[in-house]
C-alpha cells in the first residue's frame, strides 16, 4: 500500500510549490538545482540515520528542499551500515540514540571513509558521546532549517568543489 499526498506543500525552507509527495519522494512543479551558497556546494547524497519516521521525513523534507539530489534514510545501525556499503554517501546525519542502540558504530565507518557527518540529538548538550566523537559537530532536535543548510555547507562545501 503507497500512502500519497497531492497538494501543496509547505516547507520552512522556500516558498509553497504544488507537489506530490509518495514513498518519500517528492515531485513539484519546479526543477531544483543542487544547492550552494556563498561559493559553497550541497552534497548530493546525503543518508540520514534516524529512528523515528516522522523526524527522518522531516530531514528529508528539509535536504531535499535544500536542493540536494539524493537523500537516503536508515532507521538503524545495521541498514546505516548496510547502505553505506552499497553506496557511500557524501555525508551523514546521525541521530545519536536509536532504539536499543546508538549511531556510533556509522561514525566509526564514515571516519574511516573520510565523510563528513553531523550528530543530532534531543538531549541537547547532556548527550553523552564517547571522547572520539566529542570534537563532532553536533545539531539539536528540532533544528532550524538554516542550522541544517549551514552545517552541510560548511561541513561538504570543499569535499564538492569543482
Amino acid at each position: 500500500m503507497v500512502a500519497s499526498f497531492r497538494g501543496t506543500l509547505r516547507c520552512a525552507v522556500k516558498a509553497s510549490v504544488p507537489a506530490v509527495l509518495t514513498n518519500h519522494s517528492i515531485v513539484t512543479d519546479e526543477i531544483m538545482e543542487p544547492g550552494s551558497h556563498d561559493g559553497f556546494a550541497l552534497p548530493n547524497d546525503v543518508l540520514i540515520v534516524e529512528d523515528d519516521p516522522m523526524i527522518a521525513l522531516d530531514f528529508e523534507d528539509m535536504i531535499l528542499g535544500f536542493g540536494v539530489t539524493t537523500v537516503r534514510t536508515a532507521g538503524n545501525v545495521a541498514r546505516a551500515l548496510d547502505m553505506i556499503d552499497e553506496r557511500a554517501p557524501d555525508f551523514a546525519l546521525l541521530d545519536v540514540g536509536l532504539i536499543r542502540e546508538m549511531s556510533f558504530a556509522i561514525a566509526e565507518r564514515l571516519d574511516a571513509l573520510k565523510i563528513p557527518y553531523i550528530f543530532v540529538t534531543g538531549y541537547g548538550a547532556d548527550a553523552s558521546v564517547p571522547k572520539a566523537f566529542a570534537d563532532k559537530p553536533r545539531l539539536p532536535k528540532p533544528c532550524s532549517s538554516e542550522a541544517l543548510q549551514i552545517a552541510l555547507q560548511r561541513l561538504t562545501g570543499d569535499r564538492n568543489k569543482p
